[in-house]
């Protein structure tokens, strides 16, 4: 979102700050050593180059940019605790990239219920959920900021009351979520975008109430000797927006007409998923599932006519095995494979429709903590094939170096990431973490 949206909906989240802040500001007037702070964080420096030409008019070959994450942590001994955690990115070629946000600011409250513990996260905050490596299906509850990453593991805050309640037999947590975020997409001057621009101006929603829908969601989880294993539902406004077209009519300059589409508007669908998270632990084995069933979601089908509503079964299923003290040293190499399928298959927006996913992860257990991943997407579906690259090393303790890169082998015209065929890229990322 761009930075004027920086307080959009999130007056609310003054409101839970202010009780926040007055609960231990109560505790301070009694003995303010009982009140203890801690501030960190990073700041990053990061530069992008596409050696490719643009595929789009007015996209850059190149940008440079900053972000900066800081984190306060205001705990009393008494209990209860307040973490702040603002975002802000800098793009040099993107003004959609150049964002703000507040990827946390909760209050955390917690105590002993019968023979197990309860918490209550109150204000924005992030979850995660899931145990796949390139594919995150049961992931909901917090939106993708698209304009961070590509990948789609990067997550905005989302305001939010979040109440827990574990023991023995497992870890029950239940989620009410009041305001919609809507994901970030590039703008016409950045890359790795359609070729019909985003109209995040003219977002619509299902739902009467909008970006106002109080969303509900729960999970159980569990450990069971080697098997983890989560339960989750969610109902409410999906974070996949579909895309419908906004035309205009043009004179083809003999009389006639034509329509022209001139951007796409999100739309957000209400839905229902049901999810399932899995994995199995045997030795040096990782054996990972995750699956869902989705009702009320929007389909993809070929332009121009619109998707239409579909309700669908995905899983992502896979495997790690490490091999530990490679070559009579402290490295380990693990090799990962896994599969993402969706029951639409081509009728699914998602790029993950029937693909296939290898990599190989070599960390040497230095004290640089030195790592480098290789690995490759391939489209069961399409004559898709993407190749990615990524090494990090410590350069002090206080300085991280990070080399990253996308290469392009092929993308299928039918493919729903064809548009992007151009946008293989490279990224230095400087970063120091205080």
């Amino acid at each position: 979102m761009p930075l004027t949206g920086i307080c959009s909906g999130y007056r609310a989240v003054g409101a839970v700050l202010s009780v926040a802040c007055a609960v231990l500001a109560c505790a301070a007037a009694a003995e303010t050593s009982n009140i203890k702070a801690e501030l960190s964080g990073r700041i990053a420096v990061e530069g992008r180059w596409f050696p490719n030409e643009a595929a789009h008019q007015g996209q850059r070959d190149g940008s440079l940019g900053f972000t900066a994450e800081p984190t306060l942590y205001v705990e009393h001994e008494d209990g209860g605790s307040i973490t702040l955690t603002p975002h802000y990115r800098y793009d040099s070629a993107d003004p959609h990239r150049t964002n703000a946000d507040l990827r946390e600011a909760y209050l955390l409250l917690f105590g002993e219920l019968g023979d197990g513990e309860w918490e209550a996260r109150l204000g924005v905050d992030r979850v995660f959920w899931g145990v796949t490596e390139f594919h995150h299906l049961v992931n909901i509850v917090n939106q993708v900021d698209l304009t961070d990453h590509p990948n789609e593991e990067s997550r905005m805050g989302q305001l939010m009351a979040h109440l827990t309640w574990s023991a023995d037999w497992g870890v029950l947590e239940f989620f009410a979520v009041p305001l919609h975020r809507e994901r970030t997409l590039p703008g016409r001057r950045g890359r790795l975008r359609t070729g019909i621009p985003f109209d995040q101006k003219r977002v619509s929603y299902e739902s009467a109430a909008e970006e106002w829908h109080v969303d509900l969601a729960a999970r159980y989880s569990r450990s069971i000797g080697p098997l983890d294993v989560g339960i989750s539902v969610f109902d409410g406004t999906s974070r996949e927006p579909s895309f419908n077209p906004r035309v205009q009519l043009i004179s083809d300059g003999q009389g006639g007409f034509f329509l022209v589409p001139v951007s796409l508007i999100p739309h957000y669908a209400q839905i229902r998923q049901y999810g399932l998270d899995a994995q199995l632990t045997v030795e040096s084995w990782l054996i990972k599932l995750e699956a869902i069933r989705r009702e009320g979601a929007i389909n993809r089908l070929p332009p121009p006519i619109l998707g239409e509503e579909e309700d669908y079964g995905a899983f992502v299923a896979g495997v790690e095995y490490t091999f530990g003290g490679v070559f009579d040293s402290d490295a380990d190499i693990s090799l990962l494979g896994e599969w993402s399928y969706d029951e639409r298959g081509r009728r699914s927006p998602n790029r993950y429709q029937n693909d296939v996913f290898f990599a190989a992860r070599f960390a040497l257990n230095d004290v640089e903590n030195t790592e480098l991943i290789a690995s490759v997407i391939a489209d069961m579906d399409y004559s898709t094939y993407l190749l990615g690259f990524e090494a990090g090393r410590d350069l002090s303790d206080s300085w991280t170096a990070t080399v990253e890169a996308a290469v392009m082998l092929e993308v299928d015209e039918k493919d729903v990431i064809h548009d992007t065929r151009r946008d293989g890229y490279f990224v230095l990322n400087l970063t120091y973490s205080f």
